[in-house]
């Protein structure tokens, strides 16, 4: 069947010339009047209350009326430059399309699970126990243009899963994707932790009805690294990276996994030494050093060629699943200086462009994902990153803290997101790939 084009080459209320003139005049009219009644209630409409539960969805033009960037002008208009995807086809074949490249919509059915309903949300991502006072973002849906993309099925998918093995490698984005979908299938079935290491960064479960085992596995740089950091993400030495050297963390657990979510990025834009053939060869960002800077595309490059030939190489062909680097939304500064997020609404394609680091790690990872997906048709891209530049309303900000207080300097988090919240969208996604 034909593939559907982008709407801005094939407008979707395209212009039929055959329609009656009169009924056209009268359409126009009668959509005039529902306009003019929907923008009086939006502008009208009394502010909604809000527990720490969400149990009714407020109307959505209450999320609207209730941002705190209503008043301000929007934010400078350029494109997301985004290189295209290839097509996914959907599971009836009746279209095909790209998964990836959509539009967020309105969703008056709201979220599939509450922070009361689930029990593994981390504190740091419970932005509703940890009082965030609006709700609006819990109100939309990911919709790729020209498909529909059904929502997850916990029971689908647990059933694809009987008897099977998946693991999510990565860092703490990793952690929170996993976290999202733990509370998805909650509904269906809870899972029994079974491990986890001192500080609860790699953990598995278990399904015992299903026979299923998830795990995730703390690795963000894929590569061997001694980290000194701690839990709020200050260090006290710079991080080296032996770029030859795989992590055998998640290495000698390899040939157990059906399944792999695998992701780097942010880690490597901090400052590390880099270590090749037990040499100290450079590093990034490391003024006084008398070091050499390579610069974070060396290293990155590097960590993603090594994980990648591992995987291609083994004896042990698991269907691995590499999710692209994901953007931050932090305005007027970083998370170490006073960097916030407070919009409440996503951002169309024409608002917000991704970030200059943001584009070079992701042009990487096209780069070395199409080498390895050249070497092994087991290879699929979760190209998450032009989806989630969208959405700035669903981090925890200073909800990251229980009820902090907001006229007090408070480390923000416009970079994990809140539960429940975007990032369930990623799971919707992953759950049709595995059925195409």
């Amino acid at each position: 069947m034909k593939k559907e084009t982008r709407s801005d080459s094939n407008p979707l209320f395209a212009q039929k010339h055959n329609y009656n003139h009169h009924h056209r005049f009268f359409l126009k009219l009668a959509l005039s009047c529902l306009l003019l009644g929907l923008t009086v209630r939006l502008l009208f409409t009394d502010s909604f209350s809000l527990s720490s539960v969400v149990h009714n969805p407020p109307p959505l033009a209450n999320a609207i009326a209730n941002s705190t960037f209503l008043s301000f002008p929007p934010p400078p208009s350029y494109s997301a430059d985004f290189p295209v995807n290839q097509t996914q086809a959907s599971p009836q074949d009746a279209v095909e399309c790209d998964l990836f490249v959509g539009d967020w919509v309105p969703d008056l059915n709201g979220p599939r699970y509450t922070n009361e309903s689930c029990s593994v949300i981390q504190d740091h991502q419970n932005c509703m126990k940890n009082g965030r006072p609006d709700s609006g973002y819990l109100y939309w849906r990911w919709n790729p243009r020209g498909c529909e993309l059904p929502k997850f099925s916990p029971r689908k998918f647990l059933d694809m899963m009987r008897d099977k093995y998946l693991a999510f490698i990565g860092d703490s984005i990793s952690r929170n994707h996993v976290q999202s979908l733990l509370c998805l299938l909650s509904q269906v079935e809870e899972a029994d932790a079974v491990y986890h290491d001192e500080e609860y960064k790699s953990r598995i479960w278990k399904f015992p009805s299903h026979n299923f085992t998830l795990s995730t596995l703390w690795s963000p740089f894929l590569v061997k690294a001694d980290i000194f950091e701690d839990i709020n993400g200050v260090s006290s030495s710079e991080p080296q990276l032996y770029l030859d050297v795989v992590d055998d963390k998640w290495t000698s657990q390899y040939k157990n996994f059906d399944y792999v979510v695998i992701a780097g990025g942010k880690w490597f834009l901090k400052t590390a030494i880099y270590h090749e053939n037990n040499t100290v060869t450079g590093c990034y960002k490391c003024q006084g050093k008398n070091l050499t800077d390579q610069g974070f595309q060396h290293a990155y490059s590097k960590a993603l060629q090594q994980a990648f030939d591992f995987m291609t190489h083994s004896e042990h062909k698991a269907v691995v699943f590499f999710r692209t680097t994901t953007p931050d939304h932090f305005e007027y500064g970083e998370w170490f200086n006073g960097g916030y997020c407070n919009r409440t609404l996503p951002f169309k394609e024409d608002q917000i462009t991704v970030r200059y680091e943001d584009s070079i790690l992701r042009s990487i990872e096209l780069e070395e994902f199409d080498r390895a997906k050249n070497a092994s048709p087991n290879f699929k891209l979760l190209d998450t990153t032009g989806l989630s530049l969208l959405r700035p309303d669903g981090h925890p900000g200073p909800y990251r803290y229980f009820h902090p207080l907001l006229n007090s300097t408070v480390q923000n988090d416009c970079l994990h997101w809140c539960l429940p919240g975007p990032i369930d969208s990623w799971n919707d996604i992953l759950l049709q790939m595995l059925i195409i």
